[in-house]
C-alpha cells in the first residue's frame, strides 16, 4: 500500500485555520485609520478640552481690541431732595422752611482713545495670543493623530501575535502527537514527548497572555475613538511601506525650525514679551482721549434756589490730556521686570528649537533604523523557515531530535512577530517623524491608509486547536485577524520514516598478550 505524504505541522495549522475561516458565515466590518480618527475628534476628552481652550483663548485675545475702540455709555437717574432751610441772619432770622424737589437726568457719553501706547501694545498682544492658540490647537491635533495611530497599530500587532501563537500551538501540538506516536512504536525516547509537552504548555500560557493583551489594546482603542467594537483594517498583502522623503536629516530639521507649532508658539511668546516691555515704557508717556456727550437734566418742581421748573440740554465735546509725572518708581521697576521676562522668553525659544531639532533627528534615525530592521527580519524570516525545514527533515531521517524542531518553530514564529511589529513601527515612525518636525496633518494618514487592505471585511481570529481533540470552540470574543501575517509555508516532501532493524556488532578478537622479557 503506498504511503501518503503527511503535512508538516505548520501546513496542518494553516489548513485548519483557513478551513475555520471559510466555514465562518459572518465577517466583521472593519474601519480604516481615517474613520477612527474622525470618531476620535468628536469624542476624545483631551482633544475636546484643547478645542475649548482654543475657543477661550480666541475670545480672550479679542478682548484686547476694546482698548483702542470707543467706549459709549448711557446714564439715567432720578433724585428726590428734601431740604430744611433755617434762616440764621437778616430778615426772618430764626425762621425755618421746608423745600422738596425732584431732579431727573439722562445722558449718553462716548470716549475715544486718541493716543494710548499701552492700549495699542495690548491690542498687538491679542493678535499674537490668537496665533499662539492656533499653534496649541495644532499640537493637540497632531497628538491625537499619533495617539489614534498608536492604538490602531497596537491592536493590529496584538491580533498578529495572537494568530501566530495559535498557529504555533497547532504546530507544537502536532509535534507532540508525533513524539508520542514515535515513543509508542519505540523509535524515540520519552524525552521527546516531555520536551514537546513542556513547549506546548508554554505556548498555552503565551496564548492566554496574547488574548489578554489584545482585549486590553481594544479597550484602549474603543475608549479613544468612542465606539465599542472598533475593528482596524489590517495591512494589505504584499506589504508596501511608505518611505520618508526627503532622505536628508538636515532637511527635516530645517523644516522643523520653520513650521513646528512649538517653535512658532515660542517665537510668538517672545513677541508678546517684547510688547509687554512697550506697555511698561508707556507708563512714562502721556495719554489723549476725545470725549463726546449729550446730557439732559430736568427739574419739574424747581431747585433748591428756585421754584421754577427747568430743563437743561447740554452737549459737550472735549479732549482729555493726561501726563504721569511720578509713580513712586513703579514704572521703572516694571520696565526692568518685563526686560527680564523678555530674556526668559528668548531662552525658551532657543531651548524649544534645540529640543525640536533633537526630537526630529531621533525620529528620523529611528525611522531609518526601523526600515533596516524590516529588511533584516524579512531575511531572518526566510532563514528561519529554511532552518525549520532542515530540522524537520533531519528529524524525519533521524539526524535531528525533537527539541531541534521545537526550537526552530519558536524561532520562526518569534521572527514573524518581530517582523509584523517592525512594520507597524515603520508606519507609526513616519507619523512620529512628521510630528517631531511639526508638519503632521490629516493628509499624512492617507499614505498609511494606502497600505491597508482594500476590503472593509476581515475574518475573525480562528479558535485554538489542541492535540488529539480536533477543533474546539472557545469563548474568546470575535476579534479581527490578519491571515497574511501567517504566510503559507510549503511542506517538506519526505519519504515515510522506515529505518532498518538495528544489527548487533560482533565481539572483537581478543588481543595476544606477549610475556615481557625476563631481566
Amino acid at each position: 500500500m503506498p504511503s501518503r505524504p503527511r503535512l508538516s505541522p505548520l501546513s496542518a495549522a494553516l489548513a485548519t485555520t483557513f478551513a475555520v475561516l471559510l466555514a465562518s458565515p459572518a465577517l466583521t466590518q472593519a474601519q480604516t485609520l481615517n474613520e477612527l480618527y474622525e470618531s476620535a475628534r468628536g469624542f476624545d476628552a483631551t482633544y475636546q478640552g484643547a478645542r475649548a481652550q482654543y475657543d477661550a483663548s480666541i475670545a480672550r485675545a479679542a478682548q484686547a481690541k476694546a482698548g483702542i475702540l470707543p467706549a459709549v455709555g448711557l446714564t439715567a437717574g432720578v433724585t428726590r431732595s428734601d431740604l430744611d432751610i433755617d434762616t440764621l441772619t437778616g430778615t426772618g432770622r430764626g425762621s425755618s422752611a421746608s423745600r422738596d424737589f425732584n431732579t431727573q437726568n439722562i445722558g449718553i457719553n462716548a470716549t475715544q482713545p486718541l493716543y494710548r501706547p499701552a492700549n495699542w501694545a495690548t491690542y498687538e498682544q491679542g493678535k499674537r495670543q490668537a496665533d499662539i492658540a492656533q499653534a496649541v490647537l495644532t499640537i493637540a491635533e497632531q497628538d491625537l493623530i499619533v495617539r489614534v495611530s498608536q492604538a490602531y497599530f497596537d491592536v493590529l500587532a496584538s491580533q498578529d501575535s495572537l494568530a501566530l501563537v495559535r498557529a504555533q500551538k497547532v504546530a507544537v501540538a502536532e509535534q507532540l502527537a508525533s513524539a508520542k506516536r514515535n515513543f509508542e512504536v519505540g523509535t524515540s525516547t520519552i524525552t521527546d514527548s516531555r520536551e514537546a509537552q513542556a513547549r506546548y504548555d508554554l505556548v498555552i500560557a503565551q496564548e492566554i497572555a496574547a488574548e489578554n493583551d489584545l482585549q486590553v489594546k481594544k479597550v484602549v482603542l474603543d475608549q479613544l475613538v468612542g465606539r465599542p467594537g472598533s475593528v482596524p483594517v489590517p495591512l494589505a498583502v504584499p506589504v508596501v511601506l511608505p518611505t520618508a522623503t526627503p532622505a536628508d536629516i538636515n532637511a527635516w530639521v530645517s523644516q522643523a525650525d520653520e513650521a513646528h507649532p512649538s517653535i512658532r508658539q515660542a517665537r510668538l511668546g517672545l513677541d508678546v514679551a517684547g510688547l509687554e516691555v512697550e506697555k511698561a515704557k508707556a507708563g512714562h508717556k502721556p495719554t489723549l482721549d476725545a470725549n463726546l456727550g449729550y446730557n439732559v437734566t430736568r427739574n419739574p418742581t424747581g431747585t433748591s434756589t428756585s421754584t421754577v421748573g427747568t430743563r437743561v440740554n447740554a452737549a459737550t465735546v472735549g479732549v482729555t490730556f493726561n501726563l504721569p509725572l511720578f509713580a513712586g518708581f513703579a514704572t521703572e521697576n516694571r520696565i526692568k521686570e518685563t526686560l527680564a521676562l523678555e530674556d526668559q522668553s528668548r531662552s525658551v525659544l532657543e531651548g524649544t528649537r534645540r529640543s525640536v531639532a533633537q526630537a526630529t533627528r531621533a525620529a528620523y534615525l529611528g525611522l531609518v533604523s526601523g526600515a533596516g530592521q524590516v529588511k533584516a527580519l524579512e531575511a531572518a524570516e526566510a532563514s528561519s523557515q529554511s532552518a525549520l525545514d532542515a530540522n524537520r527533515l533531519g528529524y524525519q531521517v533521524g539526524v535531528r531530535i525533537n527539541i531541534d524542531v521545537l526550537n526552530s518553530q519558536s524561532q520562526l514564529y518569534q521572527t514573524k512577530r518581530d517582523l509584523a511589529q517592525a512594520r507597524y513601527n515603520v508606519l507609526l515612525g513616519n507619523l512620529k517623524l512628521r510630528q517631531a518636525n511639526g508638519t503632521l496633518t490629516v493628509d499624512d494618514m492617507n499614505a498609511i491608509n494606502a497600505t491597508l487592505a482594500s476590503s472593509g471585511s476581515v475574518p475573525a481570529v480562528p479558535p485554538a486547536i489542541g492535540p488529539d481533540r480536533g477543533t474546539t470552540t472557545t469563548t474568546t470574543p470575535v476579534v479581527p485577524a490578519t491571515p497574511p501575517s501567517i504566510p503559507a509555508i510549503p511542506p517538506v516532501q519526505t519519504p515515510q520514516f522506515n529505518p532498518p532493524a538495528p544489527t548487533m556488532p560482533t565481539a572483537p578478537v581478543p588481543p595476544v598478550i606477549v610475556n615481557p622479557p625476563v631481566r
